[in-house]
């Protein structure tokens, strides 16, 4: 089991990152959050989960990276209720911060949660019920150091632009209408970083 990547990193998009460490790149895919945290960095250590999925008429092998401990935590919480998968999992950690998903889940805010792509009420109520009493009994919930990683990331509006639209793509969402979405935000404030027009978008898209 590999328990984190560390080299330099070689390439980034909101969705994904390279790791080459010795001579070998590795693809991980990260959330908004990581890909904020590692902006500007040339080496990096990404704690990895690693998903296996057999059965079909092609094993698949994917790795997950994560700026910190937490984060990873989180996520492998996350995939263990019921209706969230590998992509659903990442996608929440990219509409909130870790910080901000803690403090939903500790509130029971199902609201902020349904305000995710794919996330309906149930599955938004199951989660809270799923994971309050996990997170409060490992120390998540009243750990008050996690905090976001957000920084804002200069960039020209039409590099954001493409930069958005592929990354939400890879999310799964259709790229017109990606593309109409960050337009739309884009064309209100010009000058947002790529990450918040990705997680403004989030909440946008239907």
């Amino acid at each position: 089991m590999i328990e984190y990547i560390k080299g330099e990193l070689t390439e980034a998009t909101p969705t994904q990152a390279v790791v080459e460490a010795h001579g070998v790149g590795y693809m991980l895919n990260i959330s908004l959050n990581t890909y904020t945290a590692i902006q500007g960095k040339r080496d990096v250590k990404l704690y990895v989960h690693e998903a296996i999925m057999t059965g079909g008429r092609d094993d698949s092998y994917t790795l997950y990276g994560f700026y910190d401990k937490r984060e990873r935590e989180i996520y492998r919480m996350l995939v263990t209720v019921s209706g969230v998968g590998s992509n659903t999992a990442r996608m929440i950690l990219s509409a909130l911060a870790p910080a901000e998903l803690v403090n939903v889940i500790a509130s029971g805010n199902e609201k902020a949660l349904k305000g995710v792509k794919g996330i309906g009420l149930k599955t938004a109520q199951r989660i809270i019920v799923d994971l309050r009493d996990k997170m409060s009994a490992s120390g998540i919930i009243a750990d008050t150091g996690l905090t976001s990683t957000a920084t804002p990331v200069p960039a020209a509006a039409s590099e954001v632009h493409e930069e958005a639209v592929g990354a939400l793509t890879m999310l799964g969402f259709a790229p017109a209408q990606s593309a109409k979405v960050v337009t739309e935000i884009l064309q209100g404030s010009p000058a947002m970083p790529v990450e918040q027009v990705i997680k403004q978008a989030l909440k946008m898209i239907r």
